[in-house]
């Protein structure tokens, strides 16, 4: 996997984030209350669930992980599929109204910073007692789907088990195992299964982005700035994860209750103005092909292409979370997956995954959904709207910190760069080395086009990198 990077050369191994920490009031550590309950926690009874530790399950995550949420194992079945997808069941460990489930509410979500994370759980849970870490058993929600040769569910199961996963993977190795012919047989179904839900995305009408995305990574005397291409398993693997995401919202809107994740259609402006920059950038768009499949057949790797996918965001404008009881909400597809959605596959790491979850179980269990959920329900689009916020912004700074670093002392220097969108007075601009994502000074650049920018400003106290036209 070809990968471009920049080591940030700074002469010092202590350069923090703590700044950001401090500006967006990040929690440092939780309240000895809430501790005392995670520890307790850890030692409880699992109940009467079926034990199915052995199911080879696997996980796939970044490299050093700890805080697993999935494990999968994706098996051919004539000639279909079965799938069993388990999810670390965090509703086992968070007792509702408790101290912890206090204040898993008021995080909302693990916000991710380069030199550590702000957990939404105590880490003895989300990287110990509650996490799918190989070689344990451990209590999950075991999603089963039986798919068809189309790779289309026939019949989905959802319920607690116990389980145990065989092996923990990160997504490299696992590609480089598809590429030498070697993959792990787990997965090794996954080749075939994840093209077959990715080619009916495409056929719905889903709308994927493939901009560049930068990392932030340590490198002893510093930190490095990287882009990383998204590789086949990384596409297939997020395609069990949707699968489920569709499954639990269809769970949802057939008992007339829950939480989805939606995002409007893109309005017809937005199309327009789409078509009116393939049309500018030369870019053959047939009448008939929807803005995902145009998208979808975009080769990544040109300026054409980046600057259509930064155009395209415009059409995935309004995301947010529905909650609803006794009727169907009106908007309630996901413009993104282009069907209905709702999060249920990281509930170690995001609030919404755990109560979208038990409704589930509730639901298929043919049983009333308890006090505490049917309450909670309506609270959850403020608590995720506010937590996704805060998390968008944490991460938006982060890297702008690193780009200011890496920049700094670099001003009057030249680049190449790809205008990505333009503006009256500045356009946005992607710098391929070091990966930069920035505002360039010039009046209607041109989108699509490479150019050469001169670095006029990179500001690491003020996180603020500016460039103009040569």
């Amino acid at each position: 996997m070809r990968v471009a990077s920049l080591v940030i050369r700074t002469g010092r191994a202590d350069l923090s984030f703590d700044g950001i920490r401090t500006e967006f009031g990040l929690a440092s550590s939780f309240d000895a209350a809430v501790l005392a309950e995670a520890e307790e926690a850890v030692s409880r009874d699992p109940g009467d669930r079926p034990d199915l530790t052995s199911l080879p399950l696997v996980t796939i995550d970044p490299p050093g992980a700890k805080d697993l949420d999935q494990a999968l194992c994706v098996l051919k079945s004539g000639d279909g599929f079965v799938v069993h997808y388990a999810i670390a069941d965090l509703g086992l460990f968070v007792t509702p109204g408790s101290p912890l489930d206090t204040e898993v509410r008021r995080r909302g979500q693990t916000i991710y910073l380069p030199d550590g994370k702000v957990p939404l759980h105590p880490t003895v849970l989300s990287e110990g007692a509650a996490s799918l870490l190989p070689g344990v058993t451990r209590p999950a929600v075991l999603w089963t789907f039986t798919c068809g040769a189309d790779g289309i569910p026939s019949n989905v199961e959802v319920r607690r088990a116990l389980v145990r996963s065989t092996a923990q993977f990160d997504y490299a190795t696992v590609q480089a195992s598809f590429d030498a012919g070697t993959p792990h047989p787990s997965v090794a179904a996954l080749a075939e299964f994840g093209p077959l839900r990715r080619a009916h995305a495409r056929e719905r009408g889903a709308i994927e982005l493939q901009l560049p995305e930068q990392e932030i990574e340590p490198d002893g005397q510093g930190w490095k700035l990287v882009t990383r291409p998204r590789a086949d398993v990384d596409s297939w693997n997020a395609e069990i994860s949707l699968m489920t995401g569709m499954a639990a919202a269809a769970i949802m809107l057939e008992a007339e209750v829950g939480i989805l994740r939606t995002l409007p259609n893109p309005d017809e402006a937005a199309v327009e103005s789409l078509r009116k920059s393939a049309a500018a950038l030369r870019v053959p768009w047939p009448a008939d092909l929807s803005p995902g499949a145009f998208l979808a057949g975009l080769d990544a790797s040109t300026p054409e292409a980046l600057a259509l996918f930064t155009d395209a965001t415009r059409l995935l404008r309004g995301a947010g979370y529905s909650a609803f009881s006794g009727s169907v909400p009106e908007v309630i597809t996901h413009a993104g997956v282009a069907a209905p959605y709702t999060h249920v596959t990281a509930p170690l790491r995001r609030l919404v995954d755990r109560f979208a979850t038990e409704v589930c179980l509730a639901v298929t269990a043919g049983e009333e959904l308890p006090a505490w959920l049917a309450e909670a329900l309506p609270q959850l689009p403020s608590l995720m709207g506010s937590s996704d916020s805060l998390a968008s912004k944490v991460d938006r700074a982060a890297t702008d910190q690193v780009e200011a670093w890496v920049l700094a002392g670099r001003v009057g220097q030249e680049f190449d760069a790809v205008v990505l969108r333009a503006g009256d007075d500045e356009a946005e601009v992607f710098v391929s080395d070091p990966p930069v994502l920035a505002k360039c000074a010039g009046r209607r650049l041109p989108e699509g086009e490479r150019i050469r920018v001169r670095l006029t400003e990179a500001d690491p106290v003020q996180r603020r990198v500016r460039f103009t036209r040569d």
